[in-house]
């Protein structure tokens, strides 16, 4: 701490003090600097003290003394004007805060009468120096806490001034006492025209009477704001300040909406962000679908993907997106078929405050404000109704949207994805389907194969399961059988993929071992197996699986028994050395019938 802060305040304590005692005062701080004085030193303010002085020693001492015999005083043994002093009598008293030295009071007797008058009443005096000395010291802390307090507010100013929100603080009755700079851009305000103003000046829409009488926090109501040809919109919230019991003030926070949005997009649209070779699938099918999807993801025009439930279209969508241009914006998915007919519009489009009974305050966001910029992918699009099929068609042709309630058409920059499993064409026929609005999402046509259409790549896609259901489940299955394999490939797999990974999720829950076998497969595919084998199904068999299923049963037949490869070889007609041929074709083992596969 340092007395330089207040010289105005200790000189006038000076000057006190030498009007109430009638000797000449020098007040230094801890470095010896002379920050106040009076009478012949009222020249020298501002010049250093001898550190060899009364005032060096009793800054070492700590302690007041009074001298009445200079020259002869211990304090002045060291004095470099020892022989040369004038003074009759000197007094010191340290000026302390929290125990530590920080100036000296020094008073100056150049006459008898003034030695006397100390001399005489030196328990008072002392009393009263010490209480000047206090009240130096509380000046003092006085102006710490102060400048402190100062460097706090500009702390807090800096750090509000980097938030990505504008923020204005209120007091009780809503007038404006702080704002940020954020707020400062956001509303186009500067600090002259706004301080003390009453913030519904600024923002109309706040109820500010109702917010005081419920006293409670607010969240996410949307705002709008005219200043002259500038517009504005965003989301604002409302917190108060209490302090004790009574509510002394509220601070509002405010985001651009775009703003807002691109916080959503961080959240939930780079959290599950895909690329291609996330798309598991290496048939010719598979293949050229990503193909022509990575072809369209440069493009900025409308997909229509189609394909049954549960082959990944959400999967290509997203992929799509990711790998646009429009990447980093957010992508939002809709189900038009999850969501109840009367709820789609007002997910679809957002709906003003009072828009209808239950409608939230300051209304909401559709779905479409939510993607501006970015991808709206628009699942199950076969199962939307006519009427807001109509909708869509203006958003695509002019680029618009209205919300429900609204009085204005809100500009949107949206690229659209949608999805069905429906025959459009079907549906354009019977009247279910606008056939304009099919014309203008069916820009790029990108068609998924079904699982069944690509079972080459029923293997790879288990190996790919298989790890991901380790991971969730916390097991260790190292891979499936062949049998097991043999029933997946078999199997006609009308839930696609979704059913498939649901299968092996099963598989792995009930697996015992360290390999998934048949009896690990839900009834269902085993009973399926079984069917074929018994009611001679009229699907023809490979020439390979009725070479590698009788050499299956040969080796079941003849194992155990004495020279069984040679039995087995007799009963299939072959010689021993083909047989062991077909084995390693096969991978299959002489001791035993199922040989395994790892992934």
């Amino acid at each position: 701490m340092n007395l330089m802060r207040i010289t105005a305040s200790v000189q006038k304590i000076a000057e006190v003090i030498a009007s109430v005692i009638n000797v000449d005062v020098t007040i230094v701080d801890c470095e010896l600097n002379r920050i106040a004085a009076t009478g012949c030193y009222g020249d020298h303010i501002g010049t250093k003290v001898s550190r060899n002085s009364v005032f060096g020693f009793a800054l070492r001492q700590g302690e007041g003394f009074i001298i009445d015999n200079p020259r002869n005083h211990m304090a002045c043994k060291q004095c470099e004007d020892q022989h040369q002093c004038k003074e009759h009598a000197q007094v010191c008293c340290p000026i302390k805060v929290y125990h530590e030295t920080v100036g000296v009071i020094g008073l100056i007797a150049f006459e008898e009468t003034q030695k006397k008058s100390i001399v005489n009443n030196q328990e008072n005096l002392m009393a009263f120096l010490h209480r000047m000395a206090d009240l130096i010291a509380s000046k003092l802390m006085e102006e710490e806490k102060t400048e402190k307090i100062k460097l706090l507010a500009r702390e807090l100013e800096i750090v509000l001034d980097a938030v990505d929100r504008g923020i204005i603080a209120v007091d009780a009755v809503g007038k404006i006492m702080h704002f940020n700079l954020k707020a400062a851009q956001l509303f186009r305000l500067d600090e002259k025209s706004v301080i003390h103003r009453n913030i519904d000046e600024i923002l109309g829409e706040i109820d500010f009477y109702d917010l005081k009488m419920r006293n409670i926090s607010i969240k996410n109501r949307e705002f709008s704001y005219k200043k002259g040809a500038y517009r504005v919109r965003g989301i604002y919230g409302i917190n108060p300040i209490i302090v004790g019991m009574d509510t002394v003030g509220y601070v509002f926070t405010f985001s651009n909406i775009s703003e807002a949005l691109n916080v959503v997009n961080d959240v939930i649209g780079s959290a599950i962000e895909t690329k291609f070779h996330h798309i598991i699938g290496e048939s010719e099918g598979m293949a050229r679908a990503k193909e022509e999807a990575q072809k369209a993801a440069e493009s900025p025009s409308t997909i229509l993907i189609q394909g049954e439930s549960g082959t990944g279209k959400e999967l290509f969508a997203r992929a799509i997106h990711f790998q646009g241009s429009r990447r980093r914006r957010p992508f939002i998915p809709i189900n038009c078929a999850a969501i109840p007919e009367q709820l789609l519009e007002s997910e679809l489009f957002g709906y003003e405050e009072g828009a209808f009974t239950g409608a939230k305050r300051g209304g909401k966001a559709g779905k479409f404000e939510l993607a501006n910029k970015g991808t709206i992918f628009l699942d199950e699009i076969g199962d939307m109704p006519l009427h807001l099929q109509a909708k869509l068609l203006r958003v695509l042709q002019e680029n618009v949207i209205e919300k429900i309630g609204g009085r204005e058409y809100i500009p949107i920059d949206v690229r659209i994805i949608a999805a069905t499993n429906k025959n459009l064409e079907q549906k354009v026929m019977e009247g279910e389907f606008r056939k304009d609005l099919y014309y203008r999402l069916n820009v790029i046509p990108l068609n998924i194969p079904s699982l069944r259409d690509r079972m080459e790549d029923v293997d790879i896609l288990v190996g790919n399961l298989l790890r991901k259901c380790n991971h969730k489940l916390g097991k260790r299955v190292e891979g499936i059988q062949t049998g097991a394999l043999r029933i997946l490939q078999n199997y006609q797999w009308p839930g696609n993929v979704r059913e498939l990974e649901n299968t092996i999720e099963y598989a792995v829950n009930m697996c015992s071992q360290n390999q998934i076998s048949e009896e690990d497969l839900p009834k269902r595919l085993k009973n399926r197996e079984n069917q074929e084998q018994s009611n001679a199904d009229t699907r023809v068999m490979t020439i390979r699986e009725l070479e590698y299923r009788e050499i299956e049963k040969a080796l079941k037949l003849c194992e155990g028994s004495k020279q069984s490869m040679d039995k087995a070889a007799e009963l299939l007609g072959l010689s021993r050395a083909t047989l062991y041929r077909k084995l390693k074709e096969y991978q299959l083992k002489q001791s035993q019938s199922e040989t395994n596969v790892s992934f």
